[in-house]
């Protein structure tokens, strides 16, 4: 537990340590402005970057595509050259003008898991907006010596009486939605307003098994500490960072799939350092940068180039020689337009508030 809210401790003040750090050295003449996730204000991702190009990097954390783009929405033109999304949400990008198309023949594209090139988030008009560096699964995460791990290959185990509080449930609609929809037997990319019933359904079933529903640090410690057995909407994310102190978390593909979260690098088209913009997306999907984007202190992924430096030691972690099997069974998050998406929000407050 202690380590736990360590690195989330650590994770909230990265970006405040990787300025502090090149703020000290009068090498530095330029800068760079990054929009991101906190797992690239880790100073071990940053500092080569900097120190090789003479560079300070400014980093601004955001949670979740609206934040991201709300925060742009309050910048000027240029304020920004570099921004972490969710690959699904790059079209909202280029829909508001926001993203210059990025040059295929500079990035390693061919190196990329062909799954997570996300070809219909990432191309619009048939110009490239967003390169994939980082990916993993909501799925189900849990203590494998504590529950029968034959249990956690299918989803029925979340609604399962024997396992009545001792599930947590991760608290964001759009992937434990989209897990719901699995469990029954839907794809998460065809999801109706016709399908929300069933959706909720499924939901309150999983919530009156739940023991709690929490944001990210609460869900992870419920399932590191022993306060649950399992996490709906865990994996890789949750388990791979504690590996070494709690080996016996783990997470499963189940029968029925899994969601596939991925997240993309996208250049701002009024960027005014376009070189030193695309300079830094290479450095990051290099496999030195997608060693340390993968095995970030703020939380672990799977790194998208599959060239990626990792130790063989990092690969078990992730099991990385199983993705190709994980992958042809993950589905995306879903991607609802805008009406659709308010329902499925206010089916998610409703089961929230159940008792």
């Amino acid at each position: 537990m202690n380590r736990l809210v360590r690195m989330h401790a650590r994770a909230a003040t990265f970006a405040v340590a990787a300025l502090a750090v090149v703020a000290a050295s009068p090498a530095l003449s330029q800068e760079l402005n990054a929009l991101i996730w906190c797992d690239h204000a880790d100073p071990a991702l940053l500092q080569p970057f900097e120190e090789a190009n003479g560079v300070k990097v400014n980093v601004k954390e955001f949670e979740g595509t609206g934040a991201g783009l709300a925060l742009v929405e309050q910048s000027q033109p240029g304020d920004w050259d570099v921004m972490v999304i969710d690959s699904i949400d790059v079209p909202r990008g280029v829909e508001k003008g926001l993203f210059e198309p990025l040059p295929e023949d500079q990035l390693p594209f061919a190196d990329l898991f062909p799954e997570v090139k996300m070809d219909a988030s990432t191309l619009v008009d048939g110009k490239r907006y967003g390169i994939t560096e980082k990916f993993g699964y909501n799925t189900i995460g849990f203590n494998n010596t504590k529950v029968d791990v034959a249990d956690m290959q299918s989803m029925a185990s979340l609604t399962d009486p024997k396992y009545k509080s001792r599930i947590a449930i991760y608290d964001y609609y759009l992937p434990v939605m989209g897990m719901a929809a699995l469990s029954l037997g839907k794809k998460t990319a065809d999801l109706t307003e016709a399908d929300l019933p069933a959706l909720r359904d499924e939901l309150m079933k999983m919530k009156a098994n739940a023991k709690l529903v929490g944001e990210v640090v609460a869900s992870q410690t419920a399932l590191a500490t022993g306060e649950v057995d399992i996490l709906v909407g865990g994996g890789e994310w949750v388990t791979a960072g504690l590996a070494k102190e709690n080996p016996a978390l783990d997470f499963s593909i189940p029968k029925e799939g899994a969601v596939l979260w991925s997240q993309a690098l996208a250049m701002f088209k009024d960027s005014k350092n376009k070189d030193l913009a695309l300079k830094f997306i290479q450095y990051v999907m290099s496999p030195e940068g997608q060693a340390r984007l993968a095995t970030s202190s703020c939380y672990w992924g799977m790194p998208a180039n599959s060239k990626a430096a990792l130790s063989d030691d990092e690969k078990k972690t992730l099991r990385f020689d199983e993705q190709p099997e994980f992958l042809a069974r993950a589905q995306a998050y879903p991607a609802p337009d805008a009406d659709l998406d308010k329902k499925m929000q206010d089916i998610w407050t409703e089961m929230l508030q159940a008792q």
